[in-house]
């Protein structure tokens, strides 16, 4: 047996992890490093200042990641993947002291990834929402368009794949170039920024289309961490509890929330909503059915509500689901397009497109979900799937064996 093995059979590991630092990224993370903390490996995360104070409380050594700016102080601009090259430069020596066994890093933060790689450190990737990669047939990720019903809607999208995979292709031509000057060989995938060793797909399986999965890919599912925060008590009465989670990015105005309130204040509902730390510019109007409070735990909060109203981030939609709500989502930007077009495909909740933020349209859309019993059902069957498979360990797991013998733990 090696000596590397050896280590890893014998005693606890090096895990260094890598995460962007908005909260959709660094907590599912944080998820993970508590969850091999706590198997008894010596975990370091590499992240932004701010979540230091948590990375150290679940046991985990915490180390800064570069946070550039875009335009440095002599004036010229640092390209993301200059920042790349800068940053996994600069990443030599933590990796250099701590000798990991295993690298694991968050899709947007290739730094770690390829300061790993040019160690010969196995490295992992941790995808926080659904898979990006497509298949035959599906629509490009982020647009939010479903995945066909028909076969001609399949070939459609086929027949724009190479139209639409033309700015995967200069991607991944840059990220060579990225590669080139760090010492490392090019490569033929687009995404190459997703390790081929081992992908972590952290979101339910109920949310993704089905695909012929490559071997290197597991879908965990959703690693769930938050800030600790105590109750909130929701208004009075005995009607179903409807939680307003708007985004913590998007939606300065606050539409999404006013909306709501406007459009469920003569409804048969309780509504409790969140600014989440956001001060409204102008005073919001609160209905008698209505609290409107500056910040909720999402852990403590929604396993009592009936319904969640959010833009449709992958992190709230994925604390709804496991809490057994069925979600409206009303998609701001990015990724929710995409989390609330498989929301409608998976029947686990209702799609209002942005531009329909109306009273009228969120009223409809609360209405619709909360009077189909079907919705809660899928919703509480997504709740015990969970409690049977915890991702947390599921990870962990893959990440041990590909730390001890260079490929994932079966599914």
């Amino acid at each position: 047996m090696s000596k590397h093995h050896e280590r890893l059979n014998t005693h606890a590991g090096t895990v260094l992890l890598g995460a962007f630092g908005d909260p959709g990224h660094a907590f599912p993370m944080i998820a993970l490093g508590t969850r091999l903390a706590a198997r008894g490996h010596r975990v370091t995360l590499q992240t932004w200042g701010r979540w230091r104070d948590a990375v150290e409380a679940a046991g985990m050594a915490f180390a800064a990641a570069p946070e550039y700016h875009v335009f440095p102080t002599h004036g010229r601009a640092l390209t993301p993947y200059q920042a790349v090259v800068r940053a996994a430069g600069e990443m030599r020596g933590l990796v250099d002291e701590l000798r990991p066994d295993v690298v694991v890093a968050d899709i947007l933060t290739l730094a770690p990834a390829l300061a790993g790689e040019r160690a010969g450190v196995p490295v992992a990737t941790l995808v926080p929402h659904a898979f990006p990669p497509g298949a035959p047939g599906f629509p490009p990720y982020s647009l939010g368009a479903r995945l066909p019903r028909t076969r001609a809607g399949r070939a459609l999208w086929t027949r724009l794949d190479h139209a639409t995979g033309a700015g995967l292709r200069r991607g991944r031509d840059e990220l060579n170039g990225t590669r080139e000057r760090l010492g490392l060989p090019p490569i033929d995938e687009v995404h190459g920024g997703i390790s081929r060793r081992l992908c972590l797909v952290a979101t339910l399986p109920q949310l993704e289309y089905p695909r012929r999965w490559p071997p290197w890919a597991r879908v965990i599912g959703p690693l769930l961490w938050e800030l600790p925060f105590g109750d909130v008590e929701p208004p009075a009465g005995e009607g179903p509890l409807v939680l307003v989670a708007p985004s913590t990015s998007q939606d300065p105005d606050h539409r999404l929330l006013r909306a709501t309130l406007r459009g469920l204040a003569r409804e048969p509902v309780r509504v409790l909503a969140t600014t989440n730390r956001r001060p409204p510019r102008e005073p919001i109007a609160v209905p008698a059915n209505a609290r409107v409070v500056d910040w909720v735990s999402y852990a403590r909060t929604m396993p009592r509500c009936d319904l969640v109203v959010c833009h449709g981030g992958h992190g709230t939609v994925a604390r709804a689901l496991a809490s057994g709500c069925p979600v409206v989502a009303v998609p701001a930007a990015g990724d929710m397009n995409e989390n609330a077009a498989r929301l409608d495909w998976s029947g686990l909740g209702t799609r209002v497109p942005g531009r329909f933020t109306t009273p009228a349209a969120i009223r409809l859309a609360v209405q619709r979900t909360l009077a189909d019993p079907a919705f809660g059902h899928r919703a509480t069957a997504v709740a015990a799937w969970l409690q049977a498979n915890d991702p947390a360990t599921r990870a962990a797991q893959a990440i041990e064996s590909l730390a001890q013998d260079g490929s994932p733990a079966a599914a």
